[in-house]
């Protein structure tokens, strides 16, 4: 057996490692500065602290350009810090919601993911690190406090700089730290996450779904992995377990700049996936980002499914899942900005519905408490309690298990739901890299507008609607379970109608601000069902504009994606 010594690294502390709502995400040009990633990646295991020795702890990325290198050091510091074991995704590959799958199945103390999620990769793109706790979600605000905290006076770190293991092949390698035993088991990156969603779904019933029988034409579906991690899962859920054909899995091959291709499955950055679909070839598609959490789902000709509408959808459905026909439907949660569609199918089934800050872990809480069964963020990204998670690949399987089940395409399922429920239309206006300060001013003046005198009463009308405020804050969060507080998570005007504007700054980017603007409205009305809903929120939408001076403050007139 291989001994190594751990020596101690003089090092400087650098600014800003203040990790977001899913870890710290800069350029990768940042993370390659000397220190700075062991800088970041020994503050995290102070952070966890004394639980740290003796524990295990999962390790894998997206495949993102400098990840290899990442894991190389996360092996040589957390072998110099005290943790008995690495379970390291093969090849360095684990999806998030594998991470989430791994930690919880073998009781780890948590995991390390290696992603900036959606955003571009390569060279000149982003690189993240993320932490995810025991229960594998991400790490409460009180770690990534902490975290931060440490970043700012850190003096030193551990390492065991000879220390090295391939991580392409599968195998388990224990060598001596000072002493002590430290092993690296490098494990199959799918079996897992696989094995769990045939726990889950009805895998016969999707399967006979996409063949087709005498009475059903085959169901054909597409499904876009836009170069991500979840290819190597596509491949193997998608084509090995239920025989779709390999030319109907694209982009299923990771790349460390994900082919060029900016790893965000909306209907701006997945323009080329949407358009094949149009063509009618395709009854169904998916796409994943970069790291497997995100999902967007589009029936024939592109049928577009906003993620406030699948929410509600998969809600109001559960009940032919097998997983749920075993375990139970608990409650339901949304994050504040995501429409609220999920909240009428809770009423109209009296089971409690959440509304919580943007940001998975608070999701957490709930589902550990036992409250929540289903969630989700209007970002495009789903999930249920099976993990702690969002989980891209949970979701389109979701889908295929209730089509199968109903044998009706999305656009009938979606127009059945609004006819019992009414349609929640929503938008949301993202604008990318805006200057800071220009981005607070906005935000500041809009809170100062908030809270004049006679804000709540006014009346706007624009394209012959009139909408009167009702109620206007920046909304705060007590959790329920831990009775933390999360504040100043949005700035939010909701109307007498049940409409809302919602302004916030997204801690998602690696550069500038991302202001995102929201908007909904519900209608009862079956004509408008259909409608372009761009076409129908015009009026919030020029409404929100003015009353922001959006444009005056940034220099923007046009958002970067709407979705």
């Amino acid at each position: 057996m291989s001994s190594f010594t751990v020596s101690i690294v003089d090092t400087v502390t650098f600014e800003g490692q203040k990790p977001g709502t899913s870890g710290l995400r800069k350029a990768a040009k940042i993370f390659q500065q000397e220190h700075y990633t062991e800088n970041f990646i020994q503050a995290i295991f102070e952070a966890v602290g004394d639980n740290l020795f003796g524990s295990t702890l999962v390790v894998g990325g997206d495949g993102r350009y400098y990840g290899r290198d990442v894991i190389e050091k996360i092996i040589k510091i957390a072998a110099a810090n005290g943790i008995s074991k690495l379970l390291v995704g093969q090849n360095g590959i684990f999806s998030t919601p594998a991470v989430s799958t791994v930690i919880r199945k073998y009781k780890t103390i948590g995991g390390i993911v290696l992603t900036a999620s959606h955003n571009p990769g390569g060279p000149n793109g982003d690189f993240g690190i993320k932490f995810n706790c025991e229960n594998g979600g991400p790490a409460s605000d009180s770690i990534t406090n902490k975290i931060y905290d440490i970043t700012k006076t850190l003096k030193k770190y551990k390492i065991v700089p000879e220390l090295s293991v391939d991580i392409d092949k599968i195998q388990c390698v224990t060598v001596q730290v000072d002493g002590k035993p430290f092993t690296i088991d490098v494990i199959d990156s799918v079996n897992d996450y696989i094995n769990l969603m045939k726990e889950i779904f009805d895998f016969s019933s999707i399967k006979k779904l996409l063949q087709g029988n005498d009475e059903h034409l085959p169901f054909k579906i597409l499904i876009n992995s836009m170069n991500g991690v979840t290819g190597p899962y596509v491949k193997q859920i998608f084509g090995k377990e239920l025989s779709v054909s390999d030319s109907n899995l694209v982009n299923s091959t990771p790349k460390e700049d994900f082919g060029g291709l900016h790893p965000d499955p909306n209907l701006t950055y997945a323009a080329d996936f949407v358009n094949d679909v149009k063509t009618g070839l395709y009854d169904f598609g998916a796409a994943f980002d970069g790291d497997g959490d995100r999902n967007m789902i589009i029936g024939k000709k592109a049928f577009f499914v906003n993620p406030s509408d699948s929410l509600a959808v998969l809600a109001a459905n559960l009940n032919v899942i097998p997983y749920f026909q075993k375990v139970g439907v608990k409650g339901y949660a949304r994050s504040m900005p995501t429409g609220a569609a999920v909240d009428r199918v809770a009423k109209s089934t009296n089971i409690e519905c959440f509304e919580v800050p943007t940001g998975w872990k608070y999701f957490g809480n709930l589902m550990d408490a036992g409250l929540i069964s289903l969630c989700g963020e209007e970002s495009f990204g789903t999930g249920s309690n099976h993990i702690r998670e969002k989980d891209g690949i949970w979701t389109s399987l979701a889908w295929l298990n209730i089509i199968a089940s109903h044998r009706k395409s999305i656009e009938e399922i979606l127009l059945n739901h609004w006819c019992t429920y009414g349609r929640n239309f929503f938008t949301r206006y993202d604008y990318e890299n805006c200057d800071i300060d220009a981005a607070n001013k906005m935000m500041k003046y809009v809170e100062e507008l908030m809270k004049e005198s006679d804000f709540v009463g006014r009346k706007f009308t624009s394209h012959n609607k009139t909408y009167i405020i009702k109620e206007a804050d920046n909304y705060s969060y007590k959790d329920p379970i831990d009775g933390s507080v999360a504040s100043k998570q949005g700035l939010r005007i909701l109307f007498e109608d049940s409409s809302r504007i919602i302004f916030r700054l997204s801690g998602t980017g690696s550069a500038g601000a991302t202001i995102r603007l929201y908007i909904e409205s519900y209608e009862a009305d079956s004509s408008t069902y259909l409608r372009d809903p761009q076409t129908v929120l015009k009026p919030l939408v020029d409404i929100s504009l003015e009353l922001s001076k959006l444009g005056e403050f940034t220099g923007r007139n046009e958002p970067t994606v709407i979705t």
